[in-house]
C-alpha cells in the first residue's frame, strides 16, 4: 500500500485528489471536477478508478442522480495511522522514504510549472526561502500551531475568478550540526 500511495503523492493531479478527499473525509467526482476544473474530466475519472482499484480509495455511497449513480468517495485506510505507525517504528530509513516522496512530488509541481510556457514568477508569485531559527521545543509546537491555524482558515476556499490554486509546504527539518 505505500508504494501505492507515494504513487499518488508524486503525481500532481492524484496528488490534489488524494489532498481534496482527505480534507473533506468524503467527496464525489462532481466536486472534484468541480474544484478542479484544470483537470480533463476523463483524467479525473481514471485516476479516480486507478485509485479504487488499488485500495487507495473506497466508495461510501451511492445516490441515484437524474437516471445515473453518483459515488461518494473516502480514503480506504487511514493515513493519520500510517504516519503514527512510521513515527512509532521510528525508522529513519522509512521517514527519509517519506520526505523524499513528499520532495519528489512537489518538485514534480514545481518542474512543470517552470517548464509552463506561461510562467510568470513574480505575477504568481511563487517563491521559496529557509529560515533557520533558534526555537525551544514549545516555541516550535506553538509557530507550527500557528502556521496551521492560519492555512486551515482558507482551506476550504473555493474556486473562482480571482483564486489560482497554489501549493504551500512546510518542512520542519534539524539544522546542519555546527557542534562537530
Amino acid at each position: 500500500m505505500t508504494d501505492k500511495l507515494m504513487d499518488c503523492i508524486t503525481n500532481p493531479v492524484k496528488c490534489k485528489l488524494l489532498l481534496e478527499i482527505y480534507s473533506k473525509g468524503e467527496t464525489t467526482a462532481k466536486h472534484l471536477a468541480d474544484t478542479y476544473n484544470d483537470i480533463p474530466q476523463a483524467t479525473l475519472y481514471r485516476h479516480i478508478k486507478k485509485m479504487l482499484s488499488e485500495g487507495i480509495l473506497q466508495v461510501v455511497e451511492e445516490t441515484q442522480v437524474r437516471g445515473t449513480v453518483e459515488k461518494t468517495y473516502a480514503l480506504a485506510y487511514d493515513i493519520n495511522s500510517n504516519m503514527e505507525n512510521m513515527v512509532e517504528e521510528n525508522s529513519g530509513e522509512l521517514y527519509l522514504q517519506y520526505f523524499m516522496q513528499y520532495i519528489f512530488g512537489f518538485a514534480k509541481q514545481f518542474q512543470e510549472y517552470c517548464q509552463s510556457p506561461n510562467i510568470n514568477i513574480k505575477k504568481d508569485m511563487t517563491g521559496f526561502s529557509l529560515s533557520p531559527l533558534y526555537l525551544s521545543d514549545d516555541e516550535l509546537t506553538s509557530l507550527v500551531t500557528s502556521i496551521s491555524q492560519i492555512i486551515n482558515t482558507v482551506k476550504s476556499n473555493k474556486p473562482n475568478s480571482e483564486r489560482k490554486l497554489r501549493t504551500i509546504g512546510v518542512i520542519v527539518s534539524p539544522a546542519e550540526n555546527t557542534d562537530k
